[in-house]
C-alpha cells in the first residue's frame, strides 16, 4: 500500500464554513478512482492549509490519480499542491478493528 499526502496554501480570506462545504460536495469523486482506498480531506487548525491523505493499493494507482488531484486543487483554488508518496506497511482501522499488512 501507498499513503499519498497533498499539501497547498489556502487563499487568503477563504470562507472556511464554504470551503468545508465544497469538499462534502466533491467527495463522491473519490469513491471511483481505481486502487484508492480511503480518502481524507485536512484543514489546518488555523485554516491557512489545506491536504489531503490517500491510501491506495499501488503507487501505480496514485500516480495515475495525481493529475486529478493536482487539476482539481488547481480549479477550485488557484494554488498548487504538494505530494509525498509513503510506504504503507500496516493499517490499523479502528473503525472495521483491522490490522492490515501491505
Amino acid at each position: 500500500m501507498i499513503t499519498a499526502i497533498t499539501q497547498f496554501v489556502l487563499p487568503a480570506g477563504i470562507d472556511l464554513q464554504e470551503f468545508r462545504s465544497s469538499l462534502f460536495a466533491l467527495a463522491p469523486k473519490f469513491q471511483e478512482p481505481p486502487g484508492l482506498q480511503a480518502k481524507y480531506f485536512l484543514i489546518s487548525e488555523d485554516g491557512s492549509h489545506g491536504g489531503g491523505v490517500y491510501l491506495w493499493n499501488s503507487k501505480e494507482d496514485a500516480l495515475a490519480f495525481e493529475p486529478v488531484i493536482r487539476s482539481l486543487i488547481k480549479q477550485n483554488l488557484g494554488v498548487e499542491a504538494s505530494v509525498s508518496y509513503f510506504e504503507t506497511p500496516v493499517v490499523v482501522d479502528n473503525i472495521v478493528k483491522q490490522i492490515r499488512r501491505s
